[in-house]
C-alpha cells in the first residue's frame, strides 16, 4: 500500500483543523479584550451566585434525566422502523420484534410509574 493514498485523509484533517482553529484565532486576534469586574464575575441566571458550584443534586434528578435518556432512545428506534413498516408487513418477525422490544419498554415504564419514580416533591 502506497503512502500517496493517504493524501487525501492527511488534507482532509489539515483543512478540518484550519477551518477549527482559524476562526478562534481570527476572533482572539481582532476582537475586542476588555475585561472589568462586571464581566469577569460569577453569573447565574440573572443572579448572584449564592451556592457553591459543587453542591449535591438530589438523587430523582439524575434518575429523571436516566429516564429520559431511555424512552428518548426508544422513540430514535422507532422512527426507521416506522419507514419501513409498509416494507416489512403486519405478520412480519420485524414488526413482532418490535412490539416485544414496545411491550418490554411499557411494562418497565409502568414499573417505574408505580414506584414513583417520575413522582418530583
Amino acid at each position: 500500500m502506497e503512502l500517496e493514498s493517504y493524501l487525501p485523509i492527511l488534507l482532509f484533517l489539515i483543512v478540518g483543523a484550519i477551518i477549527g482553529i482559524a476562526p478562534v484565532l481570527i476572533g482572539r486576534l481582532l476582537g475586542p479584550n476588555r475585561p472589568d469586574s462586571e464581566k469577569l464575575s460569577p453569573y447565574e441566571c440573572g443572579f448572584e451566585a449564592f451556592e457553591d458550584a459543587r453542591m449535591k443534586f438530589d438523587v430523582r434528578y439524575y434518575l429523571v434525566a436516566i429516564l429520559f435518556i431511555l424512552f428518548d432512545l426508544e422513540v430514535a428506534f422507532l422512527f426507521p422502523w416506522s419507514a419501513t413498516l409498509g416494507d416489512l408487513g403486519a405478520w412480519s418477525p420485524g414488526f413482532w420484534g418490535m412490539m416485544l422490544f414496545l411491550g418490554i419498554l411499557t411494562v418497565g415504564f409502568v414499573y417505574e410509574w408505580k414506584k414513583g419514580a417520575l413522582d418530583w416533591e
